[in-house]
């Protein structure tokens, strides 16, 4: 995996584990298309910004668990990343969280950011 994509992703869950919904986004486009883990479509940055604003008032912390990112690019300064993982809500893991999300990452001017970003609960069978 990319070192800088590598990165971008431990930036998320740092800046996520903070509570810091400002440099949460900043982590993705202007324009970036979210979908929350609820089915909830956020249309770019500011959205994404404000909507964890709220969100991180929750005590919500992600874990790790998911193994390591898949990350496969699509062209140059393009990439598809899977990843997985969880979280604890008021410090006790809660599996009904686990999740798979998919980001396309793109290269700017500002480095590597995400722009779209997708959500899962996990199938279980």
């Amino acid at each position: 995996m990319s070192t800088e994509i590598k990165d971008l992703l431990a930036g998320l869950g740092e800046a996520w584990n903070r509570g810091d919904a400002a440099a949460y986004a900043s982590l993705f486009t202007p324009d970036a298309d979210y979908i929350t883990f609820f089915g909830l479509r956020l249309r770019g940055r500011q959205a994404i910004e404000d909507a964890h604003r709220e969100l991180f008032k929750t005590p919500i912390k992600l874990t790790g668990g998911g193994g390591e990112p898949d990350v496969r690019f699509l062209g140059d300064g393009v990439a598809l990343v899977i990843s997985g993982g969880g979280s604890t809500v008021g410090g006790r893991p809660d599996p009904g969280r686990d999740a798979i999300v998919s980001f396309t990452a793109v290269r700017t001017s500002d480095g590597w950011r995400f722009a779209s970003f997708q959500n899962t609960r996990v199938s279980r069978p």
